[in-house]
């Protein structure tokens, strides 16, 4: 018998214990929106029991629940407000004030045309990466195609020819605009973004690869 109560607190302990592991977290969490019901409610509400009936206020729990959506629903549609509106004068208005401090007007507008070039609304202006003999036959490079336009450049060369950017590493805003006939580009399938990694890394950033999957050199057609 006394082995089997012992079992009985055993087990009695242990589903104490484990209904208090389930009950704190959502204990910690009700009291802290009834905290921050009572700080913001409370301190807002008075502002409205001037237009509320008194038979009304006799609930002061349900108004800081409603004066707290309320707050926060403002606080919302303020920052929507500020965000299209003033937003853009703000941003336009420091962008004048950084422009005229000499040395970081350089600095800035370095970084500005790092995040027009590489920033979303660009994000398919490398359309793959792609891999080319450069400088010479016989040294490949990793570059992005551009374009498969065919314009005055192909027409004076009198032959199809793809535009291949070929950045420098580390730093890939500045590079060289290469056009190659496509027999001469071989289309890999990291993406845009890993071939990225691994010219900002100087090689050392290498995506995984299944040496099944390569690529063959484009066709011309």
């Amino acid at each position: 018998m006394a082995i089997r109560s012992t079992q009985h607190i055993v087990t009695v302990r242990t589903a104490f214990f484990s209904g208090l592991l389930l009950l704190a977290p959502l204990a910690v969490t009700i009291y802290g929106f009834i905290w921050i019901i009572g700080v913001v409610g409370g301190s807002f509400r008075p502002l409205f029991d001037l237009v509320l009936p008194l038979r009304l206020q006799s609930i002061p729990f349900v108004w800081d629940v409603a004066v707290t959506l309320v707050v926060c629903i403002l606080i919302t549609l303020f920052g929507f407000i500020s965000h299209y509106l003033f937003g853009k004068y703000l941003l336009d208005l420091g962008e004048r004030v950084i422009t005229g401090i000499p040395g970081v007007s350089t600095v800035y507008g370095s970084v500005k045309q790092v995040v027009a070039t590489f920033g979303s609304q660009n994000r398919n202006l490398f359309s793959r990466v792609v891999l080319v003999q450069y400088p010479r036959p016989g040294i490949w490079t990793l570059g992005f195609l551009t374009s498969k336009t065919q314009a005055e450049a192909q027409a004076r060369a009198g032959r199809e020819l793809w535009a291949v950017f070929v950045p420098t590493s580390p730093n890939p805003t500045s590079g060289f605009v290469l056009f190659f006939p496509p027999a001469e580009i071989t289309e890999l399938d990291m993406s845009v973004g890993d071939g990225m990694k691994m010219v900002i890394s100087g090689g050392a950033v290498v995506p995984p690869h299944r040496a099944e999957s390569a690529r063959k050199p484009a066709d011309p057609a």
